[in-house]
């Protein structure tokens, strides 16, 4: 069976990720999938950084404004779904292109994870962020002492596999690790093109900042008070979102503003450090440095590697 070309395009928040894909998806007839896991929620637009009707310029754009802020939204789901948008965007003779920074989504359709098996989501939610913060130092030891032969297929820093077997331990047993894919594969079902957009630590963490206070000036604060006066609250998947927690301590009189405002800065620049951790293990993954060249350059380079790793300079018969 033929595989299906996609493009995605990863990296931190901030980087410019949004204003190269709308580019390449003209220059490539594409259509664009979000791989934001807090994109999916409608009202929540200013928080997530989601594009505008403006800013699509007409490029179709999925996974978006698809669920309520009260309903679940999981890997497995995103999975399903973004399989789907994918053959039918090329079903209609476009590029499916991805676009977004959760590791985790993004991962688990370039690579197609398995996540069968029995479910504890609660469990392994608070274990895996807790190992992405790095407040939890020892269950990775913990998990090798139970099955010391995974030291070779996990490694210390895939805090997601670590989480995983951990709830398969919890739910199942130690010997039903067999349920779950436990290999980093990076073998793709897909004729994937893999972009990486990164920039000199100081000058994306100058972005970052820049972009909350934008945020702010454009009403994130409003944003979150009409969704808590809608009904929602706190303890919800999507209001646990960074800029939404931070506002809502706030609202809720337990951070002063320039104290939330603070936080929800730090907060963006440490999730942003660790998208880049999490890509950077992908060895199919080309990065280019958005701040040493100009965007036309960017553009340029992007499509001739694109051209390159799609085949479609010999399908084309040029260089064009």
């Amino acid at each position: 069976m033929e595989q299906l070309p996609l493009i995605a395009i990863v990296g931190p928040t901030a980087v410019g990720k949004t204003a190269l894909s709308i580019e390449l998806a003209q220059h490539y007839d594409g259509e664009i999938i979000s791989g934001d896991s807090m994109q999916v929620y409608r009202g929540m637009d200013i928080g997530t950084a989601k594009i505008t009707a403006d800013e699509t310029q007409g490029i179709p754009h999925h996974m978006i404004d698809i669920l309520d802020p009260d309903q679940e939204s999981t890997a497995l789901s995103f999975k399903n779904r973004a399989q789907t948008a994918i053959e039918e965007i090329a079903g209609r003779g476009h590029v499916p292109m991805l676009v977004g920074g959760t590791g985790l989504y993004v991962n688990g359709l370039l690579y197609d994870y398995s996540f069968t098996g029995e479910r504890n989501d609660d469990y392994r939610n608070k274990l895996f962020d807790a190992l992405k913060s790095g407040e939890d130092t020892s269950s990775y030891q913990r998990l090798l002492a139970l099955r010391p032969d995974l030291k070779d297929v996990i490694h210390e820093k895939d805090h997601f596999r670590i989480a995983r077997a951990l709830e398969i331990i919890e739910t199942e047993g130690k010997d039903q690790l067999k349920n779950f894919d436990m290999k980093a594969n990076y073998q793709s079902p897909y004729r994937l093109c893999l972009i990486g957009l990164t920039m000199d630590r100081a000058k994306l963490y100058e972005r970052i900042n820049r972009r909350v206070d934008l945020m702010l000036e454009n009403g994130l604060l409003e944003e979150v008070e009409k969704l808590l006066q809608q009904g929602y609250n706190k303890e919800m998947q999507s209001l646990k979102a960074i800029g939404y927690k931070e506002m809502i301590a706030y609202l809720q009189g337990e951070l002063s503003y320039e104290a939330a405002v603070s936080l929800l800065k730090k907060n963006t620049r440490h999730f942003a450090k660790r998208q880049l951790t999490w890509f950077r293990r992908d060895p199919n993954l080309k990065w280019f440095h958005v701040d040493e060249m100009d965007h036309e350059t960017l553009l340029a380079r992007t499509i001739e590697y694109a051209d390159q790793c799609l085949g479609l300079n010999e399908e084309r018969g040029d260089g064009h």
